[in-house]
């Protein structure tokens, strides 16, 4: 039984780890879900029920990534936030067109917000630059995060 629970927790913990990177994916869910089973696995003999809870609040604290990300990018670039809401919507529908879709999307849809207020090429441009980098930062924070997670698991487990 206990090798059934660490297969699928590992599974999850691969699938979380791809949805970091992959929005459509809740990626710091799946990973703590995978921890929690792999700690469940060994009875939590080794990883308890404190550091599982301190790998939650971590894993709760990279959702605000994106929103941090996102308007300290705008706020340096002084995009608006119709910009931001189209960089929201173009993630989303990137989603749909694959890796390059999720690449292209936030910086093609603060472009689209941004010319609903201003015709100003300039500023769009910076508006799309702004989105894209919030999401790039955000992204690598969120990875950042999600190895922090597993680390702390490993550590707990190991020591």
């Amino acid at each position: 039984m206990a090798v059934v629970l660490w297969i699928f927790a590992a599974l999850l913990v691969v699938t979380g780890i791809v949805g970091i990177v992959l929005p459509a994916l809740p990626g710091t869910v799946l990973i703590f879900a995978g921890l929690l089973m792999a700690a469940w696995a060994d009875q939590f003999q080794r990883v308890g029920p404190l550091m599982l809870t301190v790998i939650g609040i971590i894993g709760a604290v990279s959702y605000g990534v994106d929103f941090l990300a996102a308007a300290l990018g705008a706020r340096h670039l002084g995009a608006s936030r119709r910009a931001m809401a189209g960089a929201a919507l173009g993630t989303v529908f990137g989603l749909f067109l694959g890796l390059p879709g999720i690449i292209a999307g936030p910086f093609v849809g603060a472009i689209i917000g941004e010319l609903t207020l201003h015709r100003d090429w300039r500023r769009v441009g910076k508006a799309g630059a702004a989105a894209w980098l919030g999401f790039l930062i955000g992204t690598v924070v969120k990875v950042g995060i999600a190895f922090l997670m597993v680390g702390l698991f490993i550590a707990a487990y190991f020591l």
